[in-house]
């Protein structure tokens, strides 16, 4: 069966002894500490492991039904909501003006972590919100922010995002949904959409979609796009004309429910300027693949907390010297490295995803505009990174864990072989994980004239500098990040061919360096505690078991497009 133990004590680490949370606090001006955070953070652990988690498996095999056209979660999915809902932890993070409680981003990310881990199903519906209000709140008209910002800021209503067509999914240029003008102000949107998270429930009063669709003199492209808020429940409390075609059977994420959404001349209001929709969506996507790179990295420490429990208690083979059996399985080497794999994974993602959150806040509240743009430049950069190495890694450690467990990994019964179905989709919604390593390589490295990925690769200098004799992950990761600087540069001008050809091998090498940076960083806290020796040993494991992989992806890299593009598209 699932369990769920939150990491409390290592948030409190890291906030303390490696991201230096109270000294950004003061410096954004937030009347927040260390304290106060871990008590927030240690409230929202014990609702995610005492609610949440139980309903996991049941929500799993019961799966979103629908029944007279009508959405139905599984058994107590709606009451826990209105619970998270009546407690505020929707508004955690959100802007104060709009009913949010203003809290730091990092306990948003750090909430949506432990949310992915004890119910993944059950935390895609406020993030979703949370990005619907977003973008309204950055594009919106002020009647729309006035109607709609404080029912989805403090999750009285749910938001879903309506991007794909069954002809339109990545390439969203090819899209036929349509808005006419109605001449009081609003349109009539009229199409299909499927892979709509979210579209219909019964948890929610009001479920609030944001549609891209094309004006009647729209021109072709993405660039005659625009986005529509349109409602279940309009303004004046009438239904609206949108309607669920079908639930999308689905690998995992059972209790989530994945809709085909019919829009039959269904009144909306546009979002942002006509034929710029890609723009204000692109806010709400942005956000989404920040908490979906998290969702990756939830059930990575889910699955951990698992597989070891297992490994300490399961009984087989004997011993190494053949002097004792049965032993338990984590005496074994290649047990111990499939979860020492998961761990140095999950708890260097968890540092870097603090480190981008707080960079976010900064983004956010800081003083200075040239610090601002600085942060946000950040967070632009390492968006692609985090939704694709998180969701990577995490599948795979999911795989691994199930992998501890041997034939109970694969039925039913201990919950593992769900959190392998449930992983999967991460690397594939909200942008697939290549499309996201080729915006790293082809959008995001170029920043600035390539001055934000230096700069990125400056504060890693900085910090292994400040390590000194951290132990091998200080060496290592310097000798890690020569390779990925030059790589970096030998793609500067490269083809769009070479590019795709380098993408998905130059974020992975991105991503283990961002991972080292940050062992180091947890490496160098000083302290003679289980917790500092544990980091210390995990941070030599990470330098000697996993870092040697960045020769042979910078070699992958250099490799160039030749070998992969030779062989003629009719022979495969």
């Amino acid at each position: 069966m699932q369990t769920y133990s939150p990491p409390i004590e290592d948030y409190g680490f890291l906030m303390r002894e490696v991201l230096g949370f109270d000294a950004a606090m003061a410096e954004l001006g937030l009347e927040v500490d260390a304290d106060l955070a871990s008590a927030v953070l240690e409230e929202a652990g014990k609702l995610c492991a005492e609610r949440l988690a139980p309903l996991n498996r049941e929500g799993d095999e019961q799966g979103s039904r629908l029944v007279d056209g009508v959405v139905v979660t599984p058994l107590g999915f709606a009451d826990a909501y209105r619970e998270f809902v009546a407690a505020g932890w929707p508004a955690l993070a959100g802007d104060p003006a709009h009913g949010g409680q203003g809290l730091p981003f990092l306990l948003q990310l750090w909430l949506d972590e432990m949310l992915s881990a004890a119910n993944l199903s059950f935390g895609l519906f406020p993030g979703l919100t949370r990005g619907a209000a977003e973008a309204i709140a950055a594009h919106g008209s002020d009647a729309l922010k006035a109607t709609y910002l404080e029912p989805l800021v403090t999750g009285q209503w749910t938001g879903a995002m309506a991007l794909t067509e069954s002809s339109a999914g990545t390439d969203l240029a090819l899209l036929k949904t349509k808005a006419e003008p109605l001449g009081d102000g609003s349109f009539a949107v009229t199409g299909q959409k499927i892979f709509i998270s979210s579209g219909d429930h019964d948890m929610a009063d009001n479920i609030v979609h944001l549609v891209l669709a094309r004006l009647p003199d729209a021109p072709p492209g993405v660039k005659g796009i625009s986005l529509f808020l349109v409602p279940k429940i309009l303004p004046d409390g009438a239904r609206n004309t949108l309607s669920v075609g079908a639930l999308e059977k689905k690998m995992g994420i059972h209790a989530q429910p994945t809709c085909v959404m019919h829009y039959d001349g269904a009144v909306g209001w546009i979002v942002g300027e006509p034929n710029r929709g890609l723009a204000a969506m692109f806010t709400m996507m942005n956000a989404e693949r920040l908490m979906v790179g998290i969702q990756g990295l939830g059930i990575a420490g889910a699955a951990y907390g698992q597989a070891a429990a297992y490994a300490k208690d399961r009984l087989q083979g004997r011993s190494a010297d053949g002097a004792t059996g049965p032993v338990a399985i984590i005496d074994h080497a290649d047990v111990r490295r499939m979860l020492l794999n998961i761990r140095v994974f999950v708890e260097a993602g968890r540092a870097l995803a603090g480190w981008t959150a707080l960079q976010l806040d900064r983004a956010k509240h800081h003083s200075d505009a040239g610090e601002r743009a600085k942060a946000d430049a950040m967070v632009a950069l390492l968006t692609p990174v985090v939704k694709a190495a998180f969701t990577d890694f995490g599948f795979e450690s999911a795989v691994q864990a199930q992998q501890v467990l041997g034939g109970h990994g694969y039925i039913r019964e201990w919950g593992m072989e769900q959190y392998v179905r449930d992983a999967r989709i991460a690397q594939i919604y909200e942008g697939t994980n290549g499309v996201q390593a080729m915006d790293l390589v082809g959008r995001k490295l170029p920043l600035g004239g390539g001055a934000v990925v230096e700069g990125f690769f400056a504060l890693i200098d900085a910090d292994l500098d400040a390590a000194g004799d951290a132990g091998a992950v200080v060496a290592q990761t310097r000798v890690a990040l020569a390779l990925l600087r030059d790589v970096t540069a030998g793609l500067r001008g490269a083809g769009v061919e070479e590019t795709g050809a380098a993408a998905v091998d130059y974020l992975r090498l991105f991503a283990l360096v961002s991972f080292g940076w940050m062992w180091a960083r947890m490496a160098a806290a000083p302290g003679d505690s289980a917790l500092h020796q544990s980091k210390r040993q995990l941070a030599d494991y990470y330098a000697a078991r996993v870092l040697p992989q960045a020769h042979g992806l910078a070699a992958q890299v250099q490799a160039g497009a030749g070998a992969m593009m030779a062989l003629e598209a009719g022979a495969f």
